[in-house]
């Protein structure tokens, strides 16, 4: 696939009733799913040697959010070197912007793609729309077996019992949520620390405009997703932001 965004198979039919490209909202949570993730993941080593790390990137691409995005766009790669010394890893990206817009890429396993998708967005103002996100990552969770999510944003206006709902189900599935904050907004904090806890993942604030803090978030992100806990542990010995992600993570 060109990594173009595009709306998850899932959504085909509620195309029609709502706007295209836009991430469905998660049905209810059904046990039989749950349970056959769950087996599945037992019965796999999680982290064999050599095999291909999946990893969610979201970034809220609202309009306040651009220099960030840009940002990201050059940092991304670092990602996918500190997986390549690890094994592999593909990046499925989500974002949203606009009125209601919210939209994810095929899986990407080339640095160079997702710049070049990533250059093609522009942010636009709008509502925050976690939730989406959130749901979108258990669809693929179920469907095709995700390490870990990233999520870069500096806002939260939504219901944060409905995301923590939301968080609890990623937790039960076993994909820790690192939750990047660009600033200081409390409402913001509370509802990452939340999502962070209940999927046993982590956060952490980066200052605006840090390049180099945001740049070893991701990267820590990246080893997890490729090598599990005890890749994160090896980079912890290497730099402070790895060491305080581990630190949280149950």
């Amino acid at each position: 696939m060109s990594g173009e965004p595009i709306k998850p198979k899932s959504a085909d039919k509620a195309s029609e009733a709502g706007k295209e490209g836009s991430l469905p909202e998660a049905r209810p949570s059904a046990s039989e799913d749950i349970a056959a993730f769950v087996a599945r993941a037992r019965a796999m080593s999680p982290h064999a040697a050599g095999a291909r790390g999946r990893l969610i990137f979201a970034l809220d691409a609202t309009m306040s959010r651009q220099p960030t995005w840009d940002m990201a766009c050059a940092l991304q790669a670092d990602m996918f070197r500190e997986a390549a010394s690890l094994g592999s890893l593909d990046i499925r990206l989500v974002y949203y912007r606009g009125l209601n817009e919210c939209r994810a890429s095929s899986w990407i396993s080339d640095s160079a793609q997702l710049a070049k998708l990533m250059g093609k967005i522009d942010c636009r103002g709008g509502n925050t729309q976690i939730g989406k996100v959130l749901s979108e990552a258990r669809r693929e969770a179920v469907a095709s077996g995700v390490r870990a999510m990233v999520f870069v944003g500096d806002a939260m206006e939504e219901s944060v019992d409905e995301l923590c709902i939301k968080a609890g189900e990623l937790g039960m599935l076993k994909v820790p949520v690192f939750m990047f904050q660009e600033g200081h907004d409390g409402v913001a904090e509370h509802a990452f620390r939340e999502i962070a806890r209940l999927t046993g993942g982590a956060w952490c604030r980066f200052d605006p405009g840090a390049a180099a803090q945001l740049r070893e978030l991701l990267r820590a992100a990246a080893a997890y997703a490729a090598g599990g806990r005890e890749a994160l542990l090896r980079l912890s010995k290497r730099g402070s932001s790895a060491a305080k992600l581990l630190g949280q993570m149950k």
